[in-house]
Order: structure tokens, then C-alpha cells, then sequence
């Protein structure tokens, strides 16, 4: 997919998508990764991308966790961060938090705040089946906006609710999900289209789609190298429709978008 231009930033803000739901948000000198999934094969899915930088998981000021399905939480990739690096994730899922090695947990119900070296970080609903299946810990799941003068929402896993016309007066990002890993949508998911009305309430700056493209169950062949694409294509496509006035920027994993100034 080729390059973007980059928006015009003079104090380094940026997000990089690494894929799937993995983001690397750098905002205010601090570098924050959110839903760590950095190998090759996680279960019974495969990367269908090229493999993410070993540099993403470096230098980390905090992890953020939106639920604890193994998409989403990755117990060997988390291996790659230091365990001194905080963690912040849902009510609930501290002790699988730490069984995984990290001392530095802070858990968030909804409406939460912490703060990461001058940053905020703040837990917002979602509308997701958190368990780790099949019997595993149960966590809510939630979503994240952070920044303060400049601020992101990342969503995690979800469909749409209310509210979410409330989760910020002034998002300069939406990092939305637009699809799953397989051929189906289940439900707590955001397909294309409801990605797109999620914009009509949120109203952000830009938006970059994730959780499309990058993971397959193995053995599943797409049709061609066009149709693991067509979520994040059809996305903005209905934004260019119902919200036109959004900036959509789709993203190849790896790639990165500097955040223009206010």
C-alpha cells in the first residue's frame, strides 16, 4: 500500500501501526504500546504481514491492554517488553498481568485515569466479551483515549454503544477496528460500515482502521493479495460517505503517521 504523505507536526506526536490492534503511540515524549501482538504465529492464526519491528518493543513507557482474548494478549510477546515497563489494562486482569512476569500493573474500570510521565490515560467502554476462552481470567473490556493537548482514542474490541459520542470533545485520532481474523464477524465487533458511523459520533481529526489484514487462521488462503485489504478499503469508503469531513488514513503495518498540530 503505498506511503502517505505525512501531516504537518513539529513536536515528534506520532502513531505507528504494527498491526492487528498493536499501535505504537509516541505523544508527548512517551512511548506507549497498546495490545502487544509481535510474533509470527499466535494459535492457531499467522501473520499475513510482514513481521513487526523488534524496535516497537523497545524503550516502552507503558503497555495498554483492552482485554485479554489471545489476539490481544500475547504472553510470548509480551516476553520481548522488560517487565519493568507498567502495564494498564482492565478491572480483573491484573493477576494474569503479573503471572506474566509484569510487577507494574494498574488496573482501570471505566472512567479511570492514570498518568504515564505527564500523559493521560484514560479507560472508555467497550462492548466486547473479555474472557480469555476457553476457561480463562474474565476482564471487562474497554477502550483508551490518551493525551491530554493532543489525544487518541484506541478502541480495542467493539461494537458501537452509547456514548461514544461522549468519549471526547476533541480526538485528533480514532484508531477503530474494522474487522476480525476470519471469514466471519462475530458479535462486539465494528465491521466497515459501523467503523464509518462510529466517526459520525466520535468526530475525530483522522482515523486509521485496524484489527483487519494482518492475522489469518492458518491454512486459510484469501482469494487474492487485494481482498485481505478490502475491510480497511470499504471503511473509507463509507466515511467518505457519512463522515466526510474526517481525514482516513489506511495504514500498511509498519507504517506511521505523524500527528499534525491542533
Amino acid at each position: 500500500m503505498p506511503a502517505h504523505p505525512p501531516l504537518e507536526n513539529s513536536r515528534g506526536d506520532r502513531l505507528t501501526w504494527v498491526g492487528h490492534a498493536t499501535v505504537l503511540l509516541e505523544l508527548g515524549g512517551r512511548r506507549l504500546l497498546t495490545d502487544p501482538v509481535l510474533r509470527s504465529r499466535v494459535g492457531p492464526l499467522i501473520r499475513a504481514a510482514a513481521a513487526a519491528d523488534p524496535a516497537v518493543a523497545r524503550g516502552l513507557d507503558a503497555v495498554l491492554v483492552s482485554h485479554l482474548h489471545y489476539d490481544h494478549l500475547d504472553a510470548r510477546s509480551l516476553r520481548r517488553i522488560d517487565d519493568a515497563t507498567p502495564v494498564i489494562g482492565p478491572r480483573g486482569a491484573g493477576p494474569t498481568l503479573r503471572r506474566f512476569g509484569f510487577a507494574n500493573v494498574t488496573e482501570l474500570a471505566v472512567g479511570g485515569t492514570t498518568d504515564v510521565g505527564g500523559v493521560g490515560v484514560r479507560a472508555v467502554p467497550a462492548r466486547h466479551d473479555g474472557q480469555r476462552r476457553p476457561f480463562g481470567a474474565r476482564a471487562e473490556a474497554i477502550g483508551f483515549v490518551v493525551g491530554r493537548d493532543r489525544q487518541v482514542y484506541f478502541a480495542g474490541d467493539t461494537e458501537l454503544f452509547d456514548g461514544m459520542a461522549e468519549l471526547g470533545d476533541a480526538l485528533d485520532a480514532a484508531l477503530l477496528p474494522v474487522a476480525g481474523w476470519g471469514p466471519t464477524l462475530g458479535r462486539g465487533h465494528l465491521g466497515p460500515r459501523e467503523a464509518a458511523v462510529a466517526l459520525t459520533r466520535l468526530r475525530p481529526r483522522c482515523a486509521v482502521p485496524i484489527h483487519w489484514g494482518t492475522l489469518r487462521p492458518f491454512g486459510l488462503r484469501f482469494r487474492h493479495d487485494r481482498a485481505g485489504a478490502e475491510p480497511a478499503r470499504a471503511f473509507a469508503r463509507h466515511a467518505a460517505e457519512l463522515a466526510p469531513s474526517v481525514d482516513v488514513r489506511v495504514l500498511a503495518p509498519g507504517e506511521a503517521l505523524e500527528l499534525s498540530e491542533p
